[in-house]
């Protein structure tokens, strides 16, 4: 029994093994962008939002996932998976969250985070939610970058699937 719990002892200390107890600050600060991002649609921020951003013509972009197309492409042929709309970006994005009355929230789950201390990636499950009742969900993707004033996101791209309305 002491051979086992030693050899246990053993693996936890390799880090493939083990949990790193050392946090990468970077790692960190991102996380914390992260959730701000998630907190300004919740609290409705625009001010707060628009600085988690390198600049307004940051790249925002959606495509719709192989289901939901089939779905609208019934009712619409002419439908494009992946539709590119100058309108549409942060900005536009944060005015709708600001104006709508209900509560919206994107909650963020299996985050995975690389850095090399300058630029980051980072990859996530996500869910958007109004009203509390979901309304899509998909995978997210977003680079940053590391600015004098910190951390700064500099793309958004990302898949929409909704469950159908019957």
């Amino acid at each position: 029994m002491k051979s086992l719990l030693l050899l246990f002892a053993c693996l936890l200390s390799f880090p493939a093994f083990g949990q790193n107890s050392a946090k990468n600050p970077d790692t960190a600060s991102v996380e914390t962008i992260i959730a701000a991002f998630g907190a300004c649609i919740v609290d409705k921020d625009k001010d707060r939002f628009v600085k988690l951003f390198l600049h307004e013509n940051t790249a925002w972009q959606s495509v719709t996932g192989d289901a939901n197309l089939r779905i609208v492409r019934e009712k619409k042929p002419e439908a494009l998976k992946v539709r590119v709309d100058p309108k549409s970006g942060h900005l536009s994005f944060i005015d709708s969250i600001v104006a709508d009355k209900e509560r919206e929230e994107e909650k963020f789950r299996d985050i995975k985070i690389e850095t090399d201390g300058d630029i980051a990636s980072v990859f996530f499950d996500y869910s958007f939610h109004a009203d509390g009742k979901e309304t899509n969900r998909g995978k997210e993707a977003w680079h940053l970058v590391r600015t004098d004033d910190g951390w700064k996101i500099v793309s958004v791209i990302w898949s929409v699937n909704w469950a159908p309305q019957v």
